[in-house]
């Protein structure tokens, strides 16, 4: 409110009449605890990545901004294996990809089949809705796979033109096999969109050789980035139904028409402004794609699984059940155990982040009260942090020994 007062000399204002006072917090410096973060993501985040975050900020717009964009979408596609030109990172975390990868898809009326068998499923089934198309699904409880026949069979039933599957289901712990659906969907003039947040560098995902139309990731798992920005492919095919769309994108930041121009994808000569992207969280995805490249993607994939299994044989040794029973369909970046009968999970959780500074999670969606998920994944992927998390588990199982579920 800015009051005035009327004198010979005419109006004059006032002093504006500040009644809301400066919050405590400005006296004192930001703090943030250091936690150990063994859940299913964000991951602790190495100091290369950090530091590069850190760096000056520049104009999104600047020559050098679109030298390291360039650098992104390059670092993009030897992550997913792919020669696709639609290559790019979001501005926001995975859900961000997963809308932007339906919204340019998929038309309202149109018809879209979606395999659930955790979260991810159920959240794209309901945004798809949520658009006016016709959705479809194929439902498994968590820990549930498809086979190619079941899918195939969906496919000649419901003729979409989308088939949505997660790679790696973070909310059972799974990692889904991929190969040869993406012949069959084509097979049947359906694109084949995949979900790879919790599983790209650490379970082997090939997107052109597997005939993925569209995928994408977040930057927060195993590539070890803070949250924020979200790679995603489109393959030729894909673009082709995304650019001959009789209706528009129903979200203008999402629409790969301006999108495909600001990464410099459409072969125009200039770049025209759509939005600021977050130029820290880009630097920061930048750095960590050049750590999977200097790593090697089958070095990573490697790793990842042999930490995984002894992380595995401890949990075992511990007396613990493994929820996904089949060892190939084990999520090497999330583990999940199955909550031991007369634990109260929620207990063991409070307990092990109070006395160890270490985050576990539950269920998420379907799974929750079915189990407990430990995520090892990017920078935090070795038997050290293994060893770690196996200690805080067998104290926590003896401390808590016996409460009432």
């Amino acid at each position: 409110v800015i009051s005035a007062r009327s004198t010979k000399h005419g109006v004059h204002r006032g002093m504006s009449s500040v009644t809301i006072p400066p919050p405590a917090f400005c006296h004192r410096p930001l703090e943030a605890p250091f936690r150990y973060l063994f859940g299913p993501g964000p991951s602790n985040v190495p100091p290369r990545v950090l530091a590069a975050g850190g760096r000056p900020i520049i104009g999104h717009m600047h020559s050098e901004m679109f030298g390291i964009m360039n650098d992104i979408k390059k670092g993009i596609q030897y992550a997913f294996q792919t020669s696709n030109n639609m290559t790019l990172a979001m501005s926001g975390s995975g859900h961000t990809a997963m809308e932007c990868a339906l919204f340019n898809i998929v038309e309202p009326g149109e018809s879209v089949l979606v395999a659930i068998n955790g979260i991810w499923g159920e959240r794209v089934a309901e945004i798809a809705e949520r658009m006016g198309a016709k959705v479809h699904t194929l439902v498994k409880t968590p820990g549930g796979h498809f086979t190619n026949a079941e899918i195939e069979q969906a496919l000649a039933k419901h003729k979409p033109v989308l088939f949505f599957l997660t790679h790696g289901e973070s909310s059972a712990g799974l990692v889904h096999p991929v190969d040869g659906i993406g012949d069959i969907c084509h097979k049947y003039n359906c694109l084949l969109l995949v979900d790879s947040v919790a599983s790209l560098g650490a379970a082997p995902l090939l997107m052109d050789q597997q005939n993925i139309d569209i995928l994408y990731t977040g930057s927060q798992k195993a590539l070890n980035a803070p949250p924020g920005t979200a790679p995603i492919s489109f393959s030729e095919r894909a673009c082709h139904k995304m650019f001959n769309r009789k209706t528009k994108p129903v979200s203008y930041l999402l629409d790969m028409t301006n999108l495909s121009n600001y990464w410099g994808n459409d072969g125009k000569p200039e770049r025209i402004y759509h939005h600021t992207g977050p130029v820290s969280g880009f630097f920061a995805l930048r750095e960590s794609l050049a750590i999977l490249a200097e790593t090697g993607l089958e070095n990573s994939w490697k790793h990842h699984t042999e930490v995984a299994e002894y992380f595995w044989k401890g949990l075992e040794d511990l007396g613990l059940k493994l929820f996904i029973k089949d060892k190939d369909l084990r999520l090497p970046s999330v583990t999940t155990i199955a909550i031991p009968e007369g634990y109260n999970w929620k207990e063991l959780l409070a307990y092990i982040m109070k006395h160890h500074r270490i985050e576990f999670t539950g269920g998420l969606g379907p799974s929750v009260g079915m189990l407990l998920r430990i995520g090892l994944m990017g920078y935090n992927c070795n038997k050290a942090n293994a060893a770690m998390a196996l200690a805080a588990l067998e104290d926590a199982l003896k401390q808590c020994r016996m409460s009432k579920a």
